[in-house]
């Protein structure tokens, strides 16, 4: 007769330590009383436990990156003046205002004086610390220079959000004013199209062109516009929601990017700034070269760079040379491969490859610049198009009603 496998839930609770101090924390166990055995071991007082599929909705904003960079910088600053890890996380805690972070930090304050380490502590939280932070702490703990490695992680953190700020910064503004503009126009069409259509409609003239397509879009909106907006609505859901299934599409929309002008150069001095410094991050902490490739695939923010690397790592791990293999996937500028091969030539890969960051992270500077330089004539002649030719088409009429009376 064949065993039944053993179910487990999942259960939150919360209680206080051994000094009285507050904390809590979500356990998998088999039953109610094995999550009280457990926490007794750890000297921990149960309170409140609840059911996972039971307990009330977290309160409090979610967290962000810049607070686990905040935290990175803090618990490395920390280590490095010799205060012991679980003091550490405790005193970390205790200083953050934040009550979703600072329940993170007592979570893994009691993972770890369970007898884990940090990286498997940190492992245990994948929403808020991805592959690629959890093995560079592990190879830290190996190493012994867990404070260093930390600053790295910190330091790498830090120059990556920048960088994303930067890539939202020049995408944001546009598609913003973009949207308030067809708001407008719709808002135009819907209210203010139909009562000039009531005007024109008492006069027996022969209406423009312009003017009579501009009233069937105003009639369409009118009679049809709910369905229309849900429509449309349901048809970014599904295909966000198809998008993040479908690794093939993603793949096309991130070759379709590339190829836009601007937006695609933007996005490829990004993977490229991207794939450096998160390279010469892992190879600094002491990862292996094979090793930190395959964490760094999915740090590019692209798919066709993340592909690239893979094929770079295959091309390594054959024998060749990095800066040969970068070279043969199609995708690195010459000036990133010649840089590289200065560096392993002089055995300092890791400080040329963050020269390599430095460099095209101040070219995604210039392009933001140029790029919102560009794109505030362009919004204007758009509002102009948008809004203007609704008023045009209005007036045409007008300018024509004197021959008609």
């Amino acid at each position: 007769m064949a065993t039944q496998p053993v179910k487990t839930a999942v259960y939150r609770w919360e209680g206080t330590d051994l000094k009285g101090t507050p904390v809590s924390g979500e356990t998998s166990a088999q039953s109610l009383a094995m999550i009280r055995v457990q926490l007794r071991r750890q000297g921990i007082t149960a309170g409140k436990i609840r059911r996972h599929s039971d307990r009330e909705p977290r309160r409090g904003k979610s967290i962000t990156a810049l607070e686990i960079s905040l935290f990175t910088r803090q618990l490395a600053t920390l280590i490095k003046a010799g205060i012991p890890l679980l003091q550490a996380l405790e005193v970390i805690a205790k200083g953050f205002e934040h009550k979703t972070m600072r329940q993170l930090v007592s979570e893994l304050k009691l993972d770890i004086s369970a007898g884990i380490n940090l990286a498997t502590a940190l492992r245990k939280k994948p929403a808020h610390f991805d592959a690629l932070f959890c093995n560079l702490v592990d190879a830290g703990e190996q190493a012994g220079a867990l404070d260093v490695v930390l600053q790295r992680v910190a330091a790498y953190k830090e120059k990556t959000e920048a960088l994303k700020k930067k890539i939202k910064k020049a995408m944001t503004y546009p598609i913003a004013v973009v949207l308030v503009a067809l708001v407008v126009s719709a808002i135009l069409l819907i209210k203010v199209v139909p009562q000039f259509q009531g005007v024109f409609s008492s006069f027996d003239a022969q209406l423009p062109a312009f003017t009579l397509a501009v009233i069937a879009l105003s009639e369409m909106l009118t009679q049809h516009g709910a369905w229309l907006f849900g429509g449309g609505c349901l048809f970014f859901f599904a295909l966000g929601h198809r998008y993040k299934r479908s690794e093939a599409l993603r793949q096309r929309v991130d070759r379709w990017l590339l190829k836009l002008p601007v937006i695609g150069s933007l996005l490829r001095l990004s993977a490229i700034a991207r794939f450096a410094r998160t390279l010469a991050t892992t190879l600094a902490a002491g990862v292996p070269l094979l090793e930190a490739l395959r964490a760094v695939a999915g740090a590019t923010g692209n798919h066709v760079y993340k592909e690239a690397v893979l094929r770079l790592q295959q091309h390594v791990a054959t024998g060749s040379q990095i800066h040969v293999a970068m070279g043969a996937t199609g995708v690195f500028p010459g000036m990133a491969i010649q840089m590289t091969a200065i560096g392993e030539e002089s055995g300092t890969l890791d400080d040329m490859l963050n020269h390599v960051a430095t460099y095209y992270e101040s070219e995604v500077d210039s392009v933001v610049d140029n790029l919102t330089t560009l794109m505030e004539p362009l919004i204007m002649t758009v509002l102009g198009v948008l809004v203007g030719g609704l008023v045009i088409a209005m007036y045409l009429p007008i300018f024509k009603l004197g021959h008609v009376i």
